[in-house]
């Protein structure tokens, strides 16, 4: 059954990832005491945001996937690099609004861990400080909550350090976890991420436990501090 090119471009996106990261904001947003149209302008922002980090990701590394990932869209011939750039630009054009609707604040630390997951990302990827994009864009991310609002007005106040700490750390985990499917593949690639280095002295069973436990345990300790010294 042929794909249309619009369900190859949700493909490319990432869909799982930026499903999984706008559910995960606009729940922390929800229970924080954001009203209802506030959580869904942080779904929708985050949702643009993360589409645009997930066709950047394919497109920059389209000729390595074609060598291991033959069965993605672009990698595998079946979307043209060009359309995914179009629809990367478009998307560029919309998060930006998005993002400033959600208050100035809120919206340059929004931008700001966009850019640093896109470019820290395609610089560091193949080196042992690949995780510090990962870590400080997701420290980001309380900022982006606590100063966030409505129709371009925020809030001036700041995230607690407990909880941009917790969340730099989360970025950590979940940058352990997500390198672990393709590891074999970065080997191969003579890259050395830090995960790929750890996965050869400890062993990728080891890594993944490790990384399963140190995540989860964040995740405890962001609810804990919820519940005690708040987002803000």
């Amino acid at each position: 059954m042929p794909t249309t090119p619009a369900l190859l471009l949700v493909r490319a996106a990432h869909p799982r990832q930026a499903l999984v990261t706008a559910a995960a904001l606009g729940t922390a947003a929800a229970v924080s005491g954001r009203p209802l149209r506030e959580v869904g302008l942080v779904l929708v922002t985050v949702l643009v945001g993360q589409s645009i980090l997930g066709w950047a990701d394919d497109l920059s590394d389209r000729r390595r996937d074609a060598r291991h990932r033959p069965d993605k869209p672009l990698s595998g011939g079946t979307l043209e690099p060009g359309t995914v750039w179009f629809a990367l630009t478009c998307a560029v054009l919309l998060v930006v609004p998005l993002a400033v609707a959600n208050g100035r604040l809120a919206g340059a630390s929004y931008l700001a861990l966009l850019a640093i997951a896109a470019v820290g990302d395609r610089l560091l990827h193949a080196r042992t400080t690949s995780f510090a994009p990962w870590m400080a864009s997701f420290a980001l991310y309380p900022a982006f909550l606590a100063y966030g609002g409505w129709n371009g007005v925020g809030t001036t106040t700041p995230p607690t350090p407990v909880m941009t700490a917790l969340a730099a750390a989360l970025g950590l985990g979940v940058h352990l976890l997500t390198a672990l499917p393709g590891l074999v593949h970065d080997h191969e690639e003579g890259e050395r991420s830090l995960p790929l280095v750890l996965a050869l002295r400890t062993g990728t069973p080891r890594l993944l436990v490790a990384a399963g436990v140190f995540t989860g345990l964040v995740v405890l300790g962001m609810l804990v501090a919820g519940r005690t010294v708040g987002l803000t």
